[in-house]
């Protein structure tokens, strides 16, 4: 009925879809960025290189790293066109195909992302608030499955990481989304390991993540865990890892929340959600968090 992941088959693999190697303008070549990720617990990756012409077009090719414990996912970073504050576009593209044709000439932002979402990929509006993208700018892509929340490079560089603003409002509005944290790494020092995603999945493969990615079967993160969201009733259920919070919000203001000391579970009323949406945070003593993708309840 819902689209929680975490009663369906298979287990959660924690990655980052958005990150740069020196195919475009991050400062380690690929085999480096991969190693880092590998070492740090990660089981899989998207090297993300921007998709411009003065970097040949980059689709950045990682099948040579995939391993029985770690596997790649093969990505790009857009650009077409500007947004309505005359910035450049930027758009995540997961699940290319490698041979995935260069940017025709005048070709826009939709019709660029269109070529991406027919060839099967995951499309993902990221880091809306370090550039200004707007509602206006985001509804022109009805094909996107997803809103960048969390950009952790973002943060760290302009303090505009957050992209919840954005992704509530369309959500407001009836778009029905996914959310996902990325670190969009470029220098791997302040940059990564910030945010990411646990994905479920029965295998690490893929083709197994893209589908969960597409689907929303998974969670984003700075750091806990979401063990479990249940609902019973009128009842939302949360287990998690040591959490000081844990909130529960919606269609505009409404929101309710348990406040504790280590709090592992939380129960939270449904009843003002039920024509619409919910999704949860989690937040550890450290201020860090762990978000759900909405959930529909209609």
């Amino acid at each position: 009925m819902h689209n929680l992941p975490f009663a369906q088959p298979g287990q959660f693999y924690r990655g980052n879809l958005h990150t740069h190697c020196t195919e475009s303008d991050g400062d380690y070549p690929v085999e480096e960025v991969v190693r880092r990720y590998r070492e740090k617990g990660y089981d899989f990756l998207a090297l993300s290189d921007h998709f411009l012409e003065c970097y040949d077009y980059p689709v950045t090719d990682t099948r040579s790293f995939r391993s029985d414990n770690f596997t790649t996912l093969i990505a790009a970073e857009l650009h077409a066109g500007n947004l309505l504050n005359d910035e450049v576009w930027h758009l995540l593209a997961v699940g290319l195909p490698l041979d995935f044709a260069p940017k025709k000439e005048h070709e826009g932002i939709v019709a660029l992302a269109g070529r991406a979402f027919a060839a099967g990929a995951f499309i993902g509006i990221v880091h809306p608030a370090w550039y200004g993208l707007a509602p206006e700018d985001a509804r022109i892509l009805p094909f996107a499955h997803a809103v960048e929340v969390y950009n952790h490079g973002a943060q760290m560089a302009n303090d505009r990481g957050d992209g919840w603003g954005l992704c509530d409002v369309l959500l407001n509005r009836g778009s029905r989304l996914h959310a996902f944290a990325t670190d969009d790494a470029h220098h791997m020092a302040h940059d990564a390991f910030g945010g990411w995603i646990f994905a479920k999945a029965e295998r690490l493969e893929p083709q197994l993540i893209l589908q969960s990615l597409k689907s929303g079967a998974f969670y984003s993160s700075q750091g806990p865990q979401i063990e479990n969201i249940t609902i019973e009733g009128d009842v939302v259920s949360v287990e998690c890892s040591p959490a000081s919070t844990v909130i529960i919000s919606g269609r505009g203001s409404r929101s309710d929340k348990v406040f504790g000391t280590k709090l592992r579970s939380a129960r939270l009323p449904l009843g003002r959600f039920v024509q619409g949406h919910f999704r949860i945070t989690v937040v550890d003593a450290q201020g860090r968090k762990a978000w759900s993708n909405p959930v529909w309840l209609s």
